[in-house]
């Protein structure tokens, strides 16, 4: 897409035109609000220096990359709109839950920051997709797995079988079916459309990668038998969820961008201690915005439970803290099995130390006037 010279005209133009385009046909404004429990947190909190840095930086448009889904990356950046916590910073910030083109328009200077599911995700498109910062990653478990009917007991038993998988085989999936000693020339490899879980339980295909806080969980809460592989299972390591940023921006705003992600992770914290609050929230949300059917609050409420572990879990102790030791061994296996012939040095894709310089002792740094 053409990139304009002037912000704002670049915003109103190209960018509102092809997102009213995207496949989900949904509103690429900003969601409406909620009651909130924000009120006390609602007054600006920084000194007048430092809003006026943040407000002369402008608009800063966040790219949802599913929608309104309760996972981190989406939820705390929806929430700490809605709780005020970019407007206690002087941020301006725009939402687009769309869900298209995220990486696209970031990487091209129409909008600042996008999420992706996993640091190998961030390392496949950088091949192509270029002026890109991964600044955060929320957890350490990679947040795929392979779930399958009941008669496949073993991931060996996919061989003869149909196996689906979304958009591409991802690298953590093919290192698992290796690990597993799978000829993969014997599986049929299916490109799924259809999002729906029972196709797996109804045998129209044999198993499927998917979420590990999506299909399955769905499954076990219409009480369906199947048999469910992660990558643990096989000693494989992964990352859950990164915020990328434009890097020109980053480079040019970092103090911004530093406060962006300040506002978001305080509210990921509130949304750690306090999940059916937050559940609701972004539930809400979702259905005020022509969402709901695509995430209704049940749906919602398994993944957060799912995902939230895997933030309190990461290695980092610190939601959003992200080390280059963190991706190695996913580097690897993206070399290995990700079939990109140019991938970048690790530690070029990523800065370590803008979240990490966010916290002192364990907590983040809020400012009070």
């Amino acid at each position: 897409m053409t990139i304009f010279l002037e912000k704002q005209a670049r915003r109103r133009s190209s960018y509102v035109v092809g997102m009213l385009a995207a496949a989900l046909t949904l509103s690429a404004c900003a969601a409406n609000p909620v009651s909130t429990p924000s009120t006390a947190d609602a007054g600006v909190v920084v000194d007048k220096a430092t809003c006026d840095r943040n407000t002369a930086a402008g608009p800063i448009t966040y790219i949802s990359g599913y929608g309104y889904s309760a996972s981190a990356g989406q939820l705390d950046v929806f929430l700490a709109k809605e709780m005020g916590y970019f407007d206690a910073l002087c941020l301006e910030v725009e939402i687009n839950a769309s869900g298209a083109n995220g990486q696209q328009l970031v990487s091209s200077g129409q909008a600042e920051f996008t999420a992706l599911g996993s640091a190998s995700d961030v390392m496949l498109a950088a091949a192509n997709s270029h002026n890109l910062t991964a600044v955060a990653t929320y957890g350490s478990d990679s947040p795929f797995s392979i779930f399958a009917n009941e008669n496949i007991t073993s991931l060996k038993d996919l061989e003869g079988k149909k196996l689906g998988y979304f958009i591409n085989m991802t690298p953590i999936a093919s290192a698992m079916l290796d690990a597993a000693g799978v000829d993969v020339s014997k599986v049929e490899l299916i490109k799924m459309t259809n999002y729906d879980p029972t196709v797996v339980t109804r045998g129209q295909v044999d198993a499927i990668v998917g979420y590990a806080s999506n299909q399955p969980e769905k499954l076990k809460s219409l009480g369906l038998p199947f048999n469910q592989f992660l990558p643990s299972d096989l000693d494989i390591q992964g990352t859950y969820n990164v915020m990328e940023v434009n890097s020109t921006f980053l480079k040019e705003n970092r103090e911004v961008a530093g406060d962006f992600m300040r506002a978001s992770l305080k509210a990921l914290q509130y949304c750690l201690d306090n999940d059916d609050e937050c559940v609701d929230m972004i539930s809400t949300l979702a259905a005020d915005n022509n969402q709901g059917d695509a995430f209704p609050k049940d749906q919602q409420a398994r993944t957060w439970g799912v995902e939230s572990d895997w933030v309190r879990n990461s290695s980092a102790g610190m939601p959003g803290v992200q080390t280059a030791a963190e991706w190695e061994a996913e580097y690897e296996l993206v070399k290995q099995f990700g079939n990109v012939s140019d991938l970048p040095a690790l530690k070029s894709m990523m800065d370590t130390d803008l979240v990490a310089d966010l916290y002192s002792d364990d907590a983040l740094i809020w400012p009070s006037k």
